[in-house]
This record gives structure tokens, sequence and C-alpha cells, in this order.
């Protein structure tokens, strides 16, 4: 009895070994599959210039979407596809990432973009899993029109859209802020806005005219024979007033050598013709110049007459 015994007690030791072994390895064969990675890829405004390399389709969605929500599930499953076919599948919360929102104009929800090698094409297809695939494999894209270079994330014209987003962003948080932490009321917070608009456009426009200055100074100013030119013109001013005052001058001497000839050719006249008596007029008696004239005139005419 005591051996049979024994083997019975040896195999229950041996089937309890057994089983924590087991116990043991079922964590080591479980930790493969749990770390596996995830398929679905992020995108945000510090990691975007990834999807310019290789192959892309990006959702851009938002958590309060209902379609978006219903696309979820099936953008999951096409995201476990995506390593198989060499596809990068990644998505983007516009709520979180508004300057990736205004990078790619962002007007409706959810939109689906492909990306290869840099060049972006819109997609507006169905959205289901098969027509995904389709895209991708049978190269649907191809026929999409690509987004013009204009209006491409990486322009100037859209890194200026994404800077804006950002800052509308940030002034609707301050905004929040303001109003629901500092207890600041809603007109309030609009006044503060608007002063801080005003002052910072000051700031700005004077800046950008200290700069123009800089870069682009006036001709006029900064030749350096300009105050020498302007000195010159000045005395040039200067002469030609004073030759206009000295003609001015001389008119007037011309003027006054004029009369003084008349007066001097009225005197030899008197003194020719005397008085009617033939006798010379006598001095503080002389006929005005007017009358004087009148009479050497008739005087002339009764000798012409006397001769004729």
């Amino acid at each position: 009895m005591a051996g049979s015994r024994e083997p019975t007690a040896m195999l229950q030791t041996r089937h309890r070994s057994w089983m924590c072994c087991l116990f043991l390895l079922l964590p080591l064969t479980s930790l493969p599959v749990s770390a596996r990675p995830d398929s679905l890829k992020e995108v945000t405004d510090g990691n975007w210039e990834e999807i310019l390399t290789g192959e892309w389709m990006i959702e851009f969605y938002a958590p309060w979407c209902p379609a978006c929500q219903q696309l979820q599930s099936v953008w999951k499953e096409f995201a476990d596809w995506g390593e198989d076919m060499g596809v990068n599948i990644a998505k983007v919360d516009v709520t979180e990432q508004p300057g990736l929102s205004g990078r790619f104009i962002i007007t409706s929800l959810p939109t689906i973009y492909h990306c290869k090698d840099g060049i972006f094409r819109k997609y507006q297809g169905a959205r289901t899993k098969d027509d995904f695939l389709s895209f991708v494999q049978d190269q649907k894209w191809k026929a999409v029109e690509p987004v013009s270079s204009w209006f491409g994330p990486s322009s100037f014209l859209m890194n200026s859209m994404s800077a804006l987003f950002k800052l509308s962003m940030f002034i609707r948080r301050c905004h929040n802020y303001m109003t629901e932490q500092l207890g600041i009321p809603v007109w309030g917070s609009y006044v503060i806005f608007g002063l801080a608009t005003l002052f910072s456009g000051l700031a700005l426009g004077l800046l950008l005219v200290f700069i123009a200055d800089f870069v682009f100074p006036s001709r006029r100013f900064s030749s350096p024979d300009y105050y020498q030119k302007k000195q010159s013109m000045e005395q040039a001013r200067l002469i030609q007033r004073q030759e206009d005052e000295h003609e001015a001058d001389g008119e007037e001497d011309d003027d006054e050598e004029e009369e003084e000839e008349d007066g001097d050719q009225d005197d030899v006249w008197r003194r020719r013709r005397g008085s009617p008596e033939g006798r010379p007029e006598p001095k503080g008696q002389g006929f005005p110049d007017e009358a004087l004239r009148k009479r050497v005139v008739r005087t002339r005419e009764e000798e012409e007459e006397e001769d004729s």
C-alpha cells in the first residue's frame, strides 16, 4: 500500500510543477501581442513635414463630428492594411492642430487627402474600406487633379494661413481664460483685444516705416550734394531777385531821363520861338507844355501855307 501511494504523490507533485510553469509562460507569450504598435499614425504641427516623403492617406476629423465618428472604425481597419501596401495611414484632430487645419484649408469634416512624395490630392470617393484599398492599390489617385503649388501645405501662402489659424486659436483661448478663470465680462475682453490690436498695429506700422526708410532711403536727402545744391539754388534765386530789382530801378531811371529830355526840348522850343511878338518870353510867364506844343504845331502849319 505504501508503494502505491508514493507514485501517486510523485505524479501530483509533477502535475503541480507543470501547472506552475504553464502559468509562468502564459504572460511571456502574451507580451508580443500587447506590444504590437498601432498602425494608425497621428500627424501634428510638429511632425507634419514627415508626410512630404512617401505615400500617405490622411484623415482630418473632429471628435464632435458625427460623420467622423462613423468613419473611425472603417479608417482603423484600413490602417491595418497600410503596412502591407506600403502606405502610411494617418489622422489629424483639427481641434488640437489648428495650424494644420489652416495649412490644408479644412472647410468640411471629415476630409481625406492622398499624398505621394509631397504632391497632394483630395479624396472624393466613397468612404468604405474596399474603396480606400482600391484607390491606393489601383492607383486611382492618378486620375485626380493635384493641389496647386500655390495652395500646397508648404507654400508661403499656406504657411501664412497656418500662422493665422494658430493666432485665432490663441486669441480664443485667451478670451476663454479671461472670461472663465479671471471673471472678466465678455465686453471687457473685447475692449482689451481692441486696444491690444490698436497699439500693436501702430507699433508695427512705425517699425515698417523705419525699416523702409533704412532699406530704401530717400535719394533726395541721402545725396551728399543735396545741401550744396540747395545753397546754390538759393543763391541763384537771390541773384535773380537782385537783377529784377536792378532792372526795375533802371526802367524808373529811364522814365525820369525821358521826362527830363522832354522838358529840355520844351525849353529849347521856347527860346527859339519866343513870344508872339518875336520877343523872348519873360521868366515865370511860360505856357504849359501842352499849350506850347499846340503853338509850335500851329506856327509850322502857317509857315507851310505861306511857302505854298
